[in-house]
């Protein structure tokens, strides 16, 4: 970490992303006291965590849903956290019925698939009633219809004026579900924003168009200012991509040119768009793109061949 200072806001999801080695996890655990920073200090709601009464109480934590000891059943995994934090124990069942895992309460733990881990990870987050939510990777393992709860779940829990601070690599489900980003690369702050102004910011969008009469279209786009490129759209059909103007802006062009149009669509950036332009710098590992090909001869599992002149 360099300096890295951001403030998590109550009442929204707020997501947490970064290349692998960003430093995520080790932001999250020196929050929770877990890891020590060099220099400066990391509180909730102005209190460090290890000076929290019954931290439980104040903040729920999934760091790792592996951490359960693997003989000891669900419900009282829960019993001894509750126990040691001086909460109900009627909490327990509460809160395995809110994450679904009421029916296996008495199963061991290490039978668990890492879907139902994270269940019991979100459970034993849960079992305080805190006001604070500290999730690394809560979506880790589950199926579709576990991503969408988790998702409903914590947006729900920040409607109550919660703070919730997540964080996945699941982008495509980070832009449904975070209100507001916290991005960081190689330990450093590469953007503190809302999740839509970090979209628009990082990447334009683009116009597609499609026309039987596109060589007349190319040339009315030019007159009036509108550059395009030629592309072809996902059937191989012919099209031109404008970018920085909109679908409004082409259509007149095209009306007023008597060009009939076939296609009009806008292409928004996705949030995976926009994180890859900002954190492609900070990402420490770059693969080639050439797949099994591009590895070095003589892998073992991997089958060697002979490179002869003019092959490819």
């Amino acid at each position: 970490m360099e300096d890295l200072t951001f403030t998590v806001e109550s009442g929204i999801v707020t997501g947490f992303l970064g290349p692998n080695g960003a430093g995520k996890s080790t932001t999250m655990r020196m929050i929770t006291g877990l890891d020590g920073p060099t220099s400066g200090t990391a509180t909730i709601d102005g209190t460090l965590y290890r000076d929290l009464d019954r931290p439980l109480t104040h903040v729920g934590t999934l760091l790792d849903a592996k951490w359960v000891h693997p003989n000891r059943s669900a419900a009282n995994h829960l019993r001894w956290l509750a126990a040691a934090n001086g909460i109900a124990q009627k909490r327990v069942d509460e809160v395995l019925g809110l994450v679904g895992l009421s029916d296996v309460a008495g199963r061991k733990a290490g039978k668990f698939s890492l879907g139902m881990g994270q269940r019991l990870g979100l459970a034993g987050a849960l079992l305080g009633d805190p006001e604070t939510l500290i999730l690394d990777e809560p979506v880790n393992g589950l199926d579709p219809e576990g991503i969408r709860w988790v998702r409903d779940f914590v947006r729900h829990l920040a409607s109550e004026g919660r703070t919730v601070f997540i964080s996945s690599h699941l982008l495509s489900e980070m832009s449904l579900t975070a209100d507001r980003l916290i991005v960081i690369g190689q330990g450093r702050l590469v953007a503190d924003t809302t999740t839509h102004e970090f979209i628009k910011s990082s990447s334009e969008s683009t116009t597609v168009v499609r026309s039987e009469h596109l060589e007349e279209l190319k040339k009315a786009l030019d007159t009036e200012g509108i550059a395009t490129e030629a592309s072809t759209d996902e059937d191989g059909r012919p099209t031109l991509v404008a970018t920085g103007a909109s679908p409004d802006e082409i259509g007149r062009v095209a009306f007023s040119y008597g060009c009939l149009l076939l296609e009009l669509s806008e292409r928004r950036a996705s949030l995976e768009d926009a994180f890859m332009q900002m954190t492609g710098h900070a990402v420490d590992y770059h693969a080639s793109a050439g797949g099994a090909d591009a590895l070095p001869p003589g892998l073992p599992g991997m089958p060697t061949r002979d490179t002869t002149e003019g092959e490819n």
